[in-house]
């Protein structure tokens, strides 16, 4: 790929990161107290922060894993799009995102510890911690080495570019910085892989010629249970719709944050539903490519080389540029926004919760950019460290965020909807949850199986949709049986519920 850039695409390239980073710095004027820096100051309006939701969740490894799929298990990936995702932000807008912006907390735990104690804030928010710090080398590292296959640099380049550019402005202009550059990426994101597309079809003969020549299985959305994919009907409905989706739209910090900086519990809603509006074409612009090397390459040894042999075969130089900057676009969207999550996480439930409880709006401002340059310098290191490690690392990553969203979801559920929960309820139901899903895991790797003499659990490749249902189950199975047992929480405590 690199070598079928030319002048015109890196000065392309340049333009747009140096916009990026001049947008981010310049945003980081306005910043001036602790709120600003992790909330935007409760100003950002409906229209970036729906943009940068979109921004956030579509990573460079996304539009690479996900076009990649799609080239082997057809339509049925675009189901992690319109069924993962729109639905849950939709309900979200609707009832939960609204009535965390009026509590006025600043983290999701924050409103935890409110509804219930300090012990489930603490379990969630060191869950949430370890994860955030842990992906964002884990995105580092997966960036890097999709960069070094685009633009032949080596791998830590790329690393110290990506966290160099994000690391800045987010250090400088927080929240604020982070949406709105998000804003611009996602636009460019959507250009990018809109280019794609259409030249793809094009190549092809148009849409109708495009859909007559896929197979059946390739047109599938839905795949019955006993197919070869990751990615049957019964994970994709159980798994994914009803709980990792809800779990990640409405309790992932890093989604959540954008909209508790709303100038409004309206904004907020707003920004959900433009969010989820522009959700339903990312299926379009990223699973249409990888159909269509299907029928233009179809002798690919790996999915994930579809994308980038579109970018190499279809776009001339200059458009090459172009979705170059769209795939930095999208690797900076998810880097800045977990740095600014993980610091926030850091900022309010450790140091101002446990450390200083004083501490005022200047010196939250200042722990919070000093959290994320220390966030930044760790990521490139994990991300070097796990440079020698296995190929899977990524995926290791995401199944370990599936052992804790199923049982965190039970307890935001309970907490939220259900007034005679309780914290001794809540915090056995999580830490039930996370023993039945990491029992799971366990159960189902190889290793272990042999040395205790089973078979392994699940017989997919990809079983984490799984976990995160027993996980929930269990969970919100424990919450309502020890909250029966136990002590009502006082009348404070539950005014915090939605009904």
């Amino acid at each position: 790929m690199s070598t079928t850039l030319n002048t015109l695409d890196f000065v392309l390239l340049g333009l747009y990161l140096a916009g990026t980073l001049g947008l981010g710095l310049w945003v980081g004027r306005s910043i001036r107290t602790g709120e600003d820096f992790f909330l935007g100051g409760r100003r950002l309006p409906w229209w970036a922060i729906g943009m940068s939701l979109v921004a956030t969740d579509i990573g460079g490894p996304d539009i690479i894993g996900v076009g990649g799929a799609a080239y082997g298990h057809g339509m049925a990936v675009a189901n992690f799009e319109w069924i993962g995702c729109v639905p849950a932000m939709i309900v979200g807008a609707l009832v939960f995102i609204p009535f965390f912006w009026r509590t006025g907390v600043a983290t999701i735990p924050e409103y935890l510890e409110r509804r219930f104690d300090v012990r489930v804030r603490t379990a969630l928010s060191i869950c949430w911690q370890i994860f955030m710090a842990c992906n964002l080398g884990v995105m580092l590292l997966a960036s890097a080495r999709m960069m070094s296959e685009l633009f032949g640099w080596g791998e830590v380049t790329c690393i110290l570019v990506t966290a160099g550019l994000a690391g800045a402005y987010t250090i400088v202009g927080g929240l604020a910085a982070v949406v709105y550059t998000d804003m611009v990426q996602c636009t460019v994101m959507i250009v990018g892989c809109l280019g794609i597309l259409v030249m793809g079809l094009v190549e092809l003969g148009g849409p109708v010629a495009f859909w007559e020549q896929l197979e059946p299985a390739q047109k599938a959305l839905v795949l019955p249970v006993d197919t070869d994919t990751p990615f049957p009907w019964t994970g994709i409905l159980f798994g994914l719709a009803l709980i990792l989706s809800p779990a990640y739209w409405i309790g992932n910090q890093a989604i959540v944050q954008r909209s508790l900086g709303a100038a409004s519990p309206l904004q907020a809603q707003a920004a959900y539903v433009w969010g989820a509006t522009l959700k339903s074409l990312i299926p379009v612009i990223i699973v249409g490519p990888g159909l269509i090397a299907v029928l233009l390459y179809p002798d690919l040894k790996q999915g994930d080389h579809a994308f980038p042999q579109l970018v190499a075969g279809l776009l001339p130089p200059g458009l090459r540029g172009i979705f170059l900057a769209a795939f930095l676009a999208a690797l900076m969207s998810s880097v800045d926004s977990y740095l600014n999550s993980a610091s926030t996480l850091v900022a309010h439930d450790i140091y101002k919760r446990f450390v200083a409880p004083g501490a005022d709006a200047g010196s939250m401002l200042r722990f919070g950019r000093w959290v994320t340059a220390g966030l930044v310098v760790w990521a490139i290191g994990c991300a070097l460290v796990m440079a020698r490690l296995d190929e899977g690392i990524y995926t290791i990553f995401q199944t370990l965020m599936s052992f804790f969203q199923g049982p965190a979801l039970a307890v935001l559920l309970a907490g939220t909807l259900w007034k005679r929960a309780t914290g001794t309820g809540a915090l056995v139901g999580f830490l039930g949850g996370l023993v039945t899903t990491v029992g799971q895991f366990l159960l189902n790797n190889d290793t272990v199986c042999s040395g205790l003499g089973i078979a392994p659990l699940f017989q997919i490749d990809e079983p984490f949709l799984y976990y995160s249902i027993w996980g929930f189950v269990v969970a919100a199975t424990l919450v309502v049986t020890v909250s029966l047992l136990t002590r009502r929480e006082p009348d404070e405590k539950t005014v915090l519920t939605v009904v």
